[in-house]
C-alpha cells in the first residue's frame, strides 16, 4: 500500500493500493489493446497521476465502507453522518479547495470523487458535494478571512457539518423571488434577523452551519448569511426532517425555518450580493454532479451487464445474446463514455479559467438526463426482478429522477443554453 499526501494536507494521507483491487476500478492500468467496455475511450489516459491516486481512493474507499451500507440506508431512509467525517479523513471534502486542510486538487479529481461516491448512490454524494462544493465552496469564495479561518479546517475534517439554503417552499427555479429577509437588530448593533422558510435541503436536520440566502429588508439584494446553530436562540431556527421520500433516502433532508434568528454582521459574505453567490455555489455543484451521475450510470451498466450474462432465458441463452439487450448496453455504454469526456473537458477549462456557465448547464443537464434515461432503460433488461431493491438498479432510477431536477431543474438548463444561443431571455 502506498502513501500519496496531497499538497496542503499534511496531516491527511490519500492511501493508494497500486494493485488493481476487483472491487475497485483500475484507473491506472496500462493502455488497452482490446476494447475496454468500462472505459471505451480510454478517458483514463487523460488523467493526471495525482487525478489517478484521488480516483482510486476514492474509488475503495466508496467500494468498501459505503456500498455495503446503502441498501439498508435506503430502506431505513437513514443517513449516517460519520460518513463525512470518514471522507474528511481520507481529504474527500473540500478537495478542490487551497489550504485550510483541504487537498487542493484539480477540478477533475473533485469530479473523480463524486463520481465514485454516486457509484453507489446519489445520496451519499448529496450530502458530499453539499458539504464540499455549496457550502465550503462559498465560504472559501465569498466569506471573510475570520470565517474561513475558523470553519473551512473543521469541515474540511468533517467535524463540522454544512447545509445549503437557497430553495423556498414557493420558489424553487425562481429564487430571486425569494421571501426570506434579513433586517437589521432593532436594538443590537452588527446584529440581522432572518425570518423565512427554505425546504429540500440536504443535511439540514445535522448541519452545524448553514448558508442562507437572504433579502437584505434595507436594499431588497440577496447576501449571504452564516448561520450557526450554536448561537441560535431556542424558537429562532428550527430543522426539521422530510421524510417518506421517493428518491435520495439515503441522505437527509429538511427544511430550514427562521423566526428572526439572531446572526452577526461578520456572519454576512462582505462583498457578493443578488444571485451572483449562489449560483456560483451552484456551478461548482454542478460540475460535480455531471460526472456524479456517470458513476451511477456506469452501476447500472455494470449491474444490468452482469445480470444479462447470468440470466438465462429462451432456450437456455443468456439474455446478452438478444440484439435488444445489447442495443440497450452500448447505447448507455456510448452516453457514459460521451457524458464522461465532456465533464473532463469543463474540468480543464474550470482551472484554466475558461469554463462558462453555460458549459456547466450542457454537461449538467445532458448527463443527468443521460443517466436517468439510460437507468430507466437498462431496468428493463431485470423484468419484474427490477422491483427488488437487492438488484440495486431501482434505487438509482429512483435517484437519477432527483439529480435531474434538483440544483437547476433540466429544462431550466436548456433554458439558460437557448439564451446563450439565441441572446433572448426565456425565463419571463
Amino acid at each position: 500500500m502506498s502513501r500519496i499526501i496531497l499538497r496542503n494536507c499534511p496531516h491527511r494521507v490519500l492511501q493508494v493500493s497500486l494493485r488493481r483491487n476487483a472491487n475497485v476500478r483500475g484507473f491506472a492500468a496500462a493502455a488497452a489493446t482490446s476494447f475496454d467496455w468500462e472505459d471505451p475511450l480510454l478517458a483514463k489516459t487523460l488523467l493526471t497521476e495525482e487525478e489517478v491516486a484521488v480516483g482510486e481512493t476514492a474509488e475503495r474507499y466508496c467500494q468498501e465502507r459505503l456500498l455495503p451500507r446503502v441498501l439498508q440506508a435506503y430502506r431505513d431512509e437513514d443517513y449516517d453522518s460519520k460518513i463525512l467525517r470518514e471522507m474528511g479523513e481520507l481529504g474527500l471534502l473540500g478537495a478542490t479547495i487551497q489550504g485550510y486542510g483541504c487537498a487542493g486538487v484539480s477540478t477533475v479529481a473533485g469530479g473523480l470523487i463524486t463520481r465514485a461516491v454516486e457509484r453507489v448512490d446519489s445520496g451519499y454524494r448529496s450530502g458530499m458535494s453539499v458539504q464540499s462544493s455549496l457550502v465550503m465552496g462559498g465560504i472559501h469564495e465569498f466569506g471573510s478571512a475570520e470565517l474561513k479561518e475558523r470553519l473551512l479546517p473543521g469541515m474540511a475534517r468533517g467535524e463540522i457539518l454544512g447545509a445549503f439554503g437557497l430553495t423556498e417552499p414557493n420558489h424553487g427555479s425562481d429564487p430571486g423571488s425569494m421571501e426570506t429577509v434579513a433586517r437589521r437588530h432593532p436594538q443590537k448593533t452588527g446584529v440581522y434577523l432572518l425570518s423565512g422558510a427554505k425546504t429540500w435541503i440536504t443535511n439540514s436536520p445535522i448541519a452545524d452551519v448553514l448558508l442562507v440566502w437572504a433579502k437584505l429588508e434595507e436594499t431588497g439584494k440577496i447576501r449571504g448569511f452564516v448561520v450557526e446553530r450554536k448561537d441560535c436562540p431556542a424558537g429562532t431556527l428550527e430543522t426539521p426532517a422530510i421524510k417518506n421520500k421517493n428518491g435520495l433516502r439515503a441522505s437527509i433532508t429538511g427544511m430550514i425555518q427562521l423566526d428572526n434568528c439572531p446572526v452577526r454582521e461578520e456572519n454576512m459574505f462582505p462583498e457578493v450580493e443578488g444571485l451572483k453567490g449562489p449560483f456560483s455555489c451552484l456551478n461548482s455543484a454542478r460540475y460535480g454532479i455531471a460526472l456524479g451521475t456517470m458513476g451511477a450510470l456506469e452501476d447500472c451498466i455494470a449491474r444490468a451487464r452482469t445480470y444479462a450474462l447470468e440470466r438465462k432465458q429462451f432456450k437456455g441463452n443468456p439474455l446478452a445474446k438478444y440484439q435488444l439487450v445489447q442495443k440497450k448496453l452500448a447505447d448507455a455504454v456510448t452516453d457514459a463514455t460521451y457524458g464522461t469526456l465532456a465533464a473532463i473537458q469543463v474540468g480543464r477549462l474550470k482551472d484554466e479559467g475558461k469554463a462558462t456557465p453555460e458549459m456547466i448547464s450542457l454537461i449538467k443537464r445532458q448527463n443527468c438526463d443521460k443517466a436517468l434515461h439510460n437507468a430507466r432503460v437498462l431496468q428493463e433488461i431485470f423484468g419484474g426482478n427490477a422491483v427488488s431493491d437487492e438488484y440495486g438498479i431501482g434505487r438509482h432510477v429512483a435517484n437519477l429522477y432527483v439529480t435531474q431536477t434538483y440544483e437547476g431543474q433540466s429544462d431550466i438548463h436548456s433554458l439558460i443554453l437557448g439564451r446563450a444561443i439565441t441572446g433572448v431571455q426565456a425565463f419571463a
